[in-house]
């Protein structure tokens, strides 16, 4: 499975959304539809899911990594952008809560997301473990 997801850190805590029906928390975003850009494929799932504005011009990669799926088999590849925004974040959809964490919450994650949190930790976008 491919995914594209927004990474939005502020105060040195990142973004998390966990769906209706599960424990762990992920990266707001989504599978690619059929013809989709990665822009395209980011600005819709980050509407449907937070209900804000991404805005394309600015999306910038910060990691792609690899990792098994959460409760199933296979692996999810996910390409992860930083990008600014309108409006302020709010479950929406699939979306039943949202929370900002820190390294400390990496058990709160999936394995694909503690990957990314790694890397930010790496080049100073988070404060590491």
């Amino acid at each position: 499975m491919e995914k594209v997801a927004w990474v939005h850190v502020r105060d040195g805590r990142l973004l998390v959304a966990r769906n209706h029906g599960r424990d762990l928390f992920y990266l707001p975003g989504g599978r690619r539809e059929l013809g989709e850009s990665d822009s395209e494929t980011l600005v819709r799932e980050v509407r449907q899911e937070l209900g804000v504005a991404i805005d394309p011009s600015t999306m910038q990669l910060v990691a792609e990594v690899t990792a098994p799926r959460d409760g199933s088999p296979g692996e999810v590849r996910m390409t992860c952008y930083t990008a600014d925004h309108r409006g302020d974040p709010a479950p929406a959809s699939e979306i039943a809560e949202l929370a900002w964490i820190t390294a400390a919450d990496r058990g709160r994650v999936t394995v694909a997301e503690r990957q990314v949190m790694d890397r930010l930790a790496a080049c100073g976008a988070m404060p590491p473990r």
